[in-house]
């Protein structure tokens, strides 16, 4: 329908309250683009009812502008204040190129190397670095990173993972659950020279040399309830060394609580002298961790 002067007739906006929150959010949100904020108040002010100049006119922007929007609204909604997909410049490295690249990395490594570089891949196939890189980073591949992993064959692993993952899920009541571990080995190095700290635009330094005090060994029990640790650390890593570390935790925890602790597999856990320490403190009930070395 035209009105007298042959102009279309002005579409009738309407915009529920459901909307007006979202276009509210919009302007709120400090993240939002600062178009999307514009285009949003642009239908705010015209759902007024003002007329699209005098809307052109408050926001300093022109009729065309706001005309555009408000029907891009009225034929949209909020999805159509988002800008429209751009259609690019034609696409030029084709599937068979990007499968190749992905199947070399997945299959085969280079001469010399046990993983592909993007320089490398890049010579191999003849595509760019960065193309070699946007590739790797569409399929989520990283040749530069690895992981360790460890299979058990211990027979009651399922037994023992439910037993651990229980009670780290649901502790029972009136007990302590602790998980026990040792670090041995470890060397106590002191600076030549004091430690520099950290000034505005500078890190800390250290000297390139230091002073060797031997090794030592760490014993620690991690309550995993409250995150607090028991801990003591001893020149050797024996028998002798971790009764007398269980002897620290049963003088740190309460006499009337029931004590669960969780052990690797190490030979020191398993000597004659521990066994009859736990047969002469029946609070503690111990969990032994899968095995995942053979033997």
């Amino acid at each position: 329908m035209s009105n007298p002067r042959g102009r279309p007739k002005k579409r009738d906006l309407v915009v529920s309250p459901e909307q007006k929150i979202s276009l509210r959010r919009l302007l709120q949100q400090p993240r939002s683009s600062r178009s999307l904020a514009f285009r949003a108040r642009i239908i705010l002010e015209c759902a007024r009812g003002e007329s699209n100049a005098a809307v052109a006119a408050k926001l300093r922007t022109t009729g065309f502008t706001v005309g555009m929007w408000r029907n891009r609204f009225i034929t949209e909604g909020i999805v159509g204040l988002g800008d429209e997909m751009r259609p690019g410049a034609a696409r030029q490295i084709g599937d068979d190129s990007v499968e190749r690249a992905v199947r070399l990395t997945l299959e085969e490594a280079p001469k010399g190397a046990t993983h592909w570089s993007s320089r490398a891949l890049a010579a191999r196939t003849g595509l760019s670095q960065s193309t070699v890189s946007r590739i790797w980073r569409a399929f989520g591949l990283r040749p530069h990173r690895s992981e360790t992993f460890q299979l058990s064959d211990d027979p009651l692993l399922v037994d023992k993972v439910r037993d651990i993952v229980g009670l780290y899920m649901n502790p029972p009541h009136h007990a302590l659950v602790l998980c026990v571990d040792e670090k041995s080995q470890i060397q106590a190095l002191s600076r030549s020279q004091p430690i520099l700290p950290m000034l505005p635009g500078q890190v800390e330094r250290r000297t390139h040399d230091y002073k060797r005090h031997g090794t030592t060994s760490l014993f620690a029990a991690l309550d995993i309830t409250t995150g607090s640790v028991i801990g003591r650390c001893w020149p050797r890593h024996r028998a002798i060394e971790f009764r007398k570390f269980l002897e620290q935790i049963d003088r740190a925890v309460p006499a009337d609580l029931t004590v669960h602790l969780m052990l690797d597999n190490y030979a020191t856990h398993k000597t004659k002298e521990i066994r009859a320490w736990f047969l002469r403190h029946p609070r503690y009930h111990l969990h032994s961790l899968p095995r995942t070395v053979p033997g």
